[in-house]
């Protein structure tokens, strides 16, 4: 399964640089430029670990991991800080801070792949692409879906619905949110079609009892849980 990777770096040339480097060894790759966009990122996309500058405008990276640690789906997300302060005080600061490594610019580009790996192996096993709840298992690499032992069929709209729910449970998602993350933010689509496909969802996990995991929160949206 390829491995996401966000990069939350605000000088386009290094971010340029490393995606380029990540991208030679088969990593999908997702960007922000400054704080803000980071934390977009972390609410709305899915990815397995986080490359982080320190000093970004908006805010800083310290700021950054201490909000993706409150995030239920995002508390284990490993996250290695690239940054050009070399002082052993900041490296305490960023790791106490909940980084899991920290790389010191200018930074070897074979040394980076290497620490990116080993966090990789360490955090994720080989069923890693396996998300399951209360018998309702998604694989995220097959597609397939199954519920009670039993496979179920869904339509691409409904799979990337539910798959997005399950890897971030609890969160409660607007429907501008289901839209961009399914369409795209370019796209424009009526909020009322997200409840079209929301409803065939359920229809489609009707029969297995699944389908009051998908929950309407009155004012707000949606959202996946199992506690009913």
């Amino acid at each position: 399964m390829t491995k996401t990777i966000l990069i939350v770096e605000d000088e386009q040339a290094i971010r340029d640089m490393i995606k380029m480097l990540l991208e030679q060894h088969q990593y999908h790759i997702l960007e922000a430029k400054n704080y803000a966009e980071a934390i977009k990122q972390s609410q709305l996309a899915n990815f397995h670990l986080v490359l982080l500058d320190w000093m970004l405008p908006g805010g800083s990276g310290i700021d950054f991991i201490k909000q993706l640690r409150k995030q239920d789906q995002n508390q284990h997300i490993p996250v290695i800080m690239l940054t050009a302060r070399q002082h052993e005080d900041d490296q305490i600061t960023g790791l106490n801070s909940g980084a899991d490594d920290y790389i010191t610019k200018p930074f070897s580009n074979k040394e980076l792949i290497a620490r990116i790996n080993a966090i990789l192996r360490r955090t994720y096993p080989e069923n890693s692409n396996i998300i399951e709840f209360n018998n309702l298992k998604i694989d995220t690499q097959s597609h397939r879906i199954i519920a009670n032992n039993q496979e179920i069929e869904l339509a691409p709209t409904e799979y990337k619905l539910l798959s997005f729910f399950m890897s971030k449970p609890e969160r409660v998602f607007t429907r501008d949110q289901l839209i961009d993350h399914i369409w795209g933010q370019d796209t424009y689509i009526d909020d009322r079609t997200i409840d079209v496909h929301i409803g065939r969802l359920r229809k489609q996990l009707e029969k297995s009892g699944h389908d009051q995991f998908i929950q309407t929160v009155r004012g707000s949206g949606y959202r996946f849980s199992v506690k009913i």
